[in-house]
């Protein structure tokens, strides 16, 4: 019997990681940018770490969540997305007693949801994230969304937007939650069980309902910015004031709350316009969350982050067409001819490593034409043949495959002047 990955998760095979990991330096070069520092979280956390945050009546917590029992009968939970982890550590370690202050984080790891598997979409998925927890500024929500929209431009998206809205503050949004409860009570008995349980408890979360989204009461639902106190207003305005300043571009929607209970003020995603992109456009979402470290038992500390798949970025992308230059890997391939000459190529193989320089070589015992020919598969920049003239006179010739032009040198006189070689073979190509 054979066995399969399960299902919703996909492997990712030699070709395809390298993409993998052009992204995640990108992202990791943007970060240091940002002066964001990486923290890396337990896959699994207290199950309540989820319930509290996130909240008992989104669609992560009451149906996507993978939660276990261990042996010493505690309730774990594959973490579904990472920002209560990361709260969670803030707290735990104090880092809110750090010197410099806000605390500038960012993450990448796997996040498991029980998901219908569909395009960019897995119940295991990777997710980059940013959280700078501590300040109320404006002008970090601002940052945020920059270095968000930074990564996608440096990947090099063109057909993306970002869109804003504010949830105001505790005050704005009980207002807001009230006139919900008056519009959809009457006729709550038509729309889904979900958002009949909703109603009284987050009413909130029936504007994000994908199985009623096309009621026409959501269409005529009240708006948040009507609903904005003067102090909210004033805040949201100070964030696309910063926004302006960063050229970067955006929309409003009123419609946008996002998924997740700990948001408040400013929410923000970013969507795909490129075609053939799919029905669910969005790349990445996040928000402010004022309020979560207290409800995690830390002090008054506000934060900001977003989530981003990078499945998603990888769609996005292959949706307009582009793709990642991959580097060549292999620098030397060298081909030996019989066993004296197979020991020098083990030995020097080995060398050339230990100097930085790329190199490998043949394990089948293949003819010379055959090794010739997995250097080019490997887009190898040089081969090296060694024979027994080579073993007797300690020079072989070292062949640029680009242009097919060789030169004779010593074993060491390649491994010494390696990058001086490789930029006048470079020159003389251009």
């Amino acid at each position: 019997m054979s066995i399969n990955v399960p299902r919703g998760t996909k492997d990712l095979l030699p070709g395809e990681t390298e993409k993998w990991q052009a992204v995640e330096q990108l992202i990791r070069d943007t970060c240091n940018l940002y002066q964001y520092k990486e923290i890396r979280t337990p896959i699994f956390e207290h199950t309540e770490l989820f319930t509290r945050s996130v909240g008992d009546t989104t669609d992560i917590v009451q149906k996507e969540m993978y939660t276990f029992t261990d042996r010493g009968n505690r309730s774990l939970t594959l973490r579904p997305e990472g920002t209560a982890s990361v709260v969670r550590s803030f707290v735990e370690n104090k880092l809110f007693g750090l010197p410099n202050q806000p605390v500038k984080l960012y993450y990448m790891g796997p996040m498991f949801r029980y998901e219908r598997q569909q395009a960019g979409r897995y119940r295991q998925f990777v997710q980059f994230g940013i959280e700078a927890i501590g300040s109320k500024d404006p002008a970090i929500d601002a940052e945020v969304m920059a270095l968000a929209m930074s990564v996608y431009k440096k990947a090099g998206l063109k057909k993306i937007k970002l869109v804003i809205n504010s949830l105001g503050d505790l005050e704005s949004r009980q207002a807001h939650r009230d006139a919900l409860i008056s519009h959809f009570a009457p006729h709550i008995e038509g729309f889904c069980t979900d958002c009949q349980n909703r109603l009284q408890k987050n009413p909130l979360r029936i504007l994000d309902c994908k199985v009623d989204r096309e009621n026409p009461l959501m269409s005529t639902a009240p708006k948040l910015p009507d609903y904005l106190n003067e102090e909210s207003a004033a805040y949201f305005e100070k964030v696309k004031h910063y926004l302006d300043i960063l050229q970067v571009g955006y929309e409003l929607d009123p419609n946008l709350v996002r998924g997740l209970d700990y948001y408040n003020h400013t929410a923000f995603e970013i969507m795909s316009e490129g075609e053939g992109f799919g029905a669910i456009t969005t790349l990445a979402g996040g928000g402010r969350y004022n309020g979560l470290v207290e409800d995690l038992g830390g002090p008054e500390a506000p934060g900001i982050g977003f989530g981003m798949s990078i499945e998603r970025l990888l769609l996005a992308l292959e949706a307009e067409g582009l793709n990642f230059s991959i580097l060549d890997a292999l620098d030397i391939y060298v081909v030996a001819m019989g066993e004296a000459a197979k020991d020098k190529a083990v030995s020097f193989v080995s060398e050339l490593r230990q100097h930085n320089i790329s190199a490998e070589m043949d394990y089948l015992d293949r003819k010379v034409k055959a090794q010739m020919k997995s250097a080019d598969r490997l887009n190898a920049k040089f081969s090296v043949v060694i024979g027994d003239n080579e073993l007797e006179t300690g020079k072989v010739s070292l062949k640029y495959l680009a242009t097919g032009k060789q030169q004779e040198m010593t074993f060491e006189e390649i491994v010494q002047n390696y990058n001086e070689i490789v930029i006048k073979a470079m020159g003389e190509l251009a």
